[in-house]
């Protein structure tokens, strides 16, 4: 064939495949998310999260010194909350020395410059399971958004960089901002879960809390009263615009790959930092299948990381980070 260009010649040896890579993964990308549980030298390997631990405070401290080591600069914490301080008001959530709050000192303790996320819902809190307080068969918003807002400041005041609402009320971002600006910490920092969607993916995750929903006062088992619908493409566009315009500073898609069309349209759309959780589910689901051999782990995470990125993702959290950091060299 007589051709001028031939793609191909671009293709022809790993130093000039390197070169032009259009999209790349550095340790500056990742979120780290952790989980917390009471106890001493607590290393509790998660049964559907093969590889993922709930860590003792100790061990939170051994571990963010670890994560650092490797280049890791920020992490997102979650607790595991004993079934005794549950409620439905959450009441636990706001403790200054709850699990959360002493976390949050620990990692700051142990590694002052790694920049400390916490989870803001309700759910590891709630004797039902669910991110808001229930009553008369609904999840209350307002009522929700305002113990929210409370969450957040003592969060802030256990010394967290950013809060990360993950519950999907309607306006809490605006009154979480109000209520971090009100106590004096106008340089917290919220990160927003934006485009949260009821998903079937987030299973893992709540084994490794102890936080699934449950039937409640006429609430059904389930989250698709405030979570969004798979479905909802525009929706996700809507909700997006609605938190930035409250006072978020990072927008966030959740699940990962079976969203990143989203993930696109959001980036397309607005100038502000936009994050993808690439959920429990999805890392189970590589781990099982690669514990059978049908898949080979290392370059399969790497191409769903990949993809998230180059899809328009500026910050992943991911329970691959560790691992991806580590192959990146």
């Amino acid at each position: 064939m007589d051709l001028l260009r031939r793609n191909r010649r671009l293709r022809t040896h790993p130093s000039i495949r390197a070169m032009v890579r259009e999209t790349t993964l550095t340790p500056d990308d990742f979120i780290v998310p952790l989980f917390v549980a009471e106890g001493k030298r607590l290393r509790d390997e998660i049964p559907s999260m093969p590889g993922y631990y709930r860590l003792s405070l100790d061990t939170l401290a051994a571990e963010v010194k670890s994560l650092w080591g490797m280049g890791l600069k920020s992490v997102l914490l979650f607790v595991k909350v004993a079934d005794s301080l549950k409620d439905n008001a959450g009441a636990e959530a706001l403790n200054p020395d709850g699990l959360m709050q002493r976390a949050v000192r620990t990692v700051k303790e142990a590694c002052p410059g790694m920049w400390v996320m916490t989870d803001v819902a309700l759910d590891p809190f709630s004797a039902y399971g669910h991110d808001g307080i229930v009553a008369h068969g609904k999840i209350l918003n307002d009522a929700t958004a305002e113990v929210l807002a409370e969450m957040s400041v003592s969060h802030a005041q256990a010394g967290a960089d950013m809060v990360a609402p993950s519950d999907m009320m309607d306006g809490r971002i605006q009154v979480i901002r109000q209520g971090l600006d009100a106590a004096g910490y106008t340089d917290t920092g919220i990160m927003s879960y934006s485009a949260k969607y009821a998903s079937a993916f987030y299973g893992p995750f709540r084994d490794a809390l102890d936080s699934a929903p449950v039937a409640a006062e006429q609430v059904p088992a389930d989250k698709k009263t405030y979570q969004m619908d798979p479905a909802n493409r525009i929706e996700a566009l809507r909700e997006t615009e609605m938190d930035i315009a409250e006072g978020a500073d990072i927008v966030m898609v959740k699940p990962g790959l079976c969203y990143l069309d989203i993930v696109r349209e959001v980036r397309d759309a607005f100038d502000v930092p936009v994050a993808v959780y690439q959920v429990s589910g999805e890392y189970a689901m590589l781990k099982a299948a690669a514990e059978k051999g049908w898949l080979d782990h290392d370059a399969v995470m790497m191409e769903q990381l990949l993809s998230i990125k180059r899809a328009g993702a500026d910050l992943i959290a991911s329970y691959f980070a560790r691992d991806a950091v580590s192959l990146l060299g």
